[in-house]
């Protein structure tokens, strides 16, 4: 990695469509640079078959309220990759090359406060300080852009319950599942061996993956190398039904995902031990579950649109829903819903408004044995049910590629315990795209 005043990367990316061959597609992607286009130097790259732009992301936090004791952290992430449209370099129809680097650094407030929250405040912090190879793949597109296969190295939310990450606190960002139960469904900038089929029927997909299970994964060791780890410990598929209808006359885009998953994996049951009772009064090791799955929902419509030039311009909502398995996650439901205006004055037609409310329960099965535990006078223990967070920001438009989202996050029932008082975090989210 290097330096220009604080860490930033480089990342490469590709501009395809579904139908039309990528050969033909030879329009700049309407992507904003703080650097701008070098001279025409990133237009003709483009045009000849590479496609690249430079990104860093900084997010500072401090909590106002609650935690053991008042602090500040940051974490960042700066990233380096390119795409290669190989129709374009090499004459393969449709078909495209990625890899993309990352590096994180920084620290976690909720650690370092005593927060306890059961979801991040710094959602760019995780998944081990260090660099990583987060995309290595291949795609090609066959018979008109009817089927799409991906194989390499790629993460879940690549390509299932994607999401954006507007947001500061986790609730509101990324692939809702890999929230949810990480332990074995890795999100950004975790990378595993998969392969991805999808059917695109233009407005409506049908999409498959199955994706190579192994903790070595997550690990710092080889992190950076396109290594396939042994003793893999099983196979996890996903599915995801797609809608992607234009209301308004084609004017407000709106999309629906509904998908689900099953790991052939083991995991700890939440609290029962090797012999069927409860681990946490006898000690023992806890039970093996082979088996795990869940579900999820994804929807986000645009209600208006304010700008004849700006697509996105207008009110937008959307809503995140995803269940998974009582034995073996310890948070087995999350929701999410939010609203973003974008263009909310006419001398700020780049900046946006956002509000998100959200939910992530935890486990009834947990619960109850710690209220065992505390009847049986083994605690006293907090007794979990679910946290809510509410998050609001307002994203400033400072120049072309770059933006500040001075945010505020207010959590209730942080881990999901009612006696802990409620967390304030104020934050800062720093996008540079350059």
């Amino acid at each position: 990695m290097w330096r220009m005043g604080t860490k930033f990367g480089l990342i490469f990316a590709a501009s395809i469509a579904t139908s039309t061959a990528i050969a033909d597609q030879l329009t700049r992607p309407k992507t904003p640079w703080l650097l701008g286009d070098w001279r025409g130097a990133r237009t003709y790259l483009f045009e000849h078959g590479i496609d690249f732009q430079l990104g860093y992301v900084n997010e500072l936090a401090g909590n106002a309220r609650g935690g053991i004791k008042r602090w500040t952290d940051y974490a960042d992430q700066a990233q380096i990759g390119v795409t290669l449209n190989l129709e374009r370099l090499i004459g393969l129809h449709d078909a495209l090359f990625q890899i993309t680097f990352t590096q994180r650094t920084g620290r976690n407030l909720v650690d370092d406060a005593g927060l306890d929250t059961l979801q991040l405040v710094q959602e760019v912090y995780g998944r081990g300080q260090t660099v990583r190879l987060s995309e290595f793949w291949f795609s090609q597109k066959y018979f008109g852009g009817l089927i799409d296969w991906k194989v390499g190295r790629m993460g879940v939310g690549d390509d299932f319950a994607s999401f954006s990450c507007v947001f500061q606190n986790l609730t509101f960002c990324g692939s809702p599942p890999g929230n949810l139960v990480g332990y074995y469904i890795f999100n950004w900038p975790v990378s595993q061996w998969a392969s991805r089929v999808k059917l695109d029927f233009n407005s409506v997909y049908l999409q498959v993956g199955a994706y190579d299970q192994n903790q070595r994964y997550q690990g710092e060791r080889q992190a950076a190398l396109p290594v396939f780890f042994p003793n893999s410990t099983g196979v996890l598929t996903i599915a995801e039904l797609g809608w992607l209808p234009k209301f308004g006359n084609g004017s407000l885009p709106a999309r629906f995902k509904f998908g689900g998953w099953y790991s052939t994996s083991a995991a700890d049951d939440v609290v029962l031990d090797v012999n069927g009772t409860f681990s946490a009064i006898t000690g023992l090791p806890p039970r093996l579950d082979r088996g795990l799955y869940g579900a999820y929902f994804n929807f986000e419509q645009q209600i208006t649109r304010t700008s004849a030039e700006i697509s996105d311009a207008g009110l937008s909502v959307f809503l995140n829903a995803v269940i998974a398995d009582r034995k073996t996650a310890v948070t087995d439901f999350q929701m999410a819903a939010g609203l973003i205006f974008k263009g909310p004055f006419n001398m700020r037609p780049k900046d946006s408004i956002a509000v998100a409310v959200g939910t992530t329960h935890v486990n009834g099965r947990l619960a109850e044995v710690q209220a065992l535990q505390n009847a049986l006078g083994l605690g006293p223990v907090g007794v979990q049910h679910s946290e809510y967070v509410i998050e609001a920001h307002y994203a400033f438009a400072v120049a072309d590629g770059l933006l500040l989202r001075p945010n505020l996050q207010y959590i209730i029932d942080p881990g999901g315990i009612r006696e802990k008082d409620d967390v304030l975090v104020v934050g800062l989210k720093t996008s540079a795209f350059f």
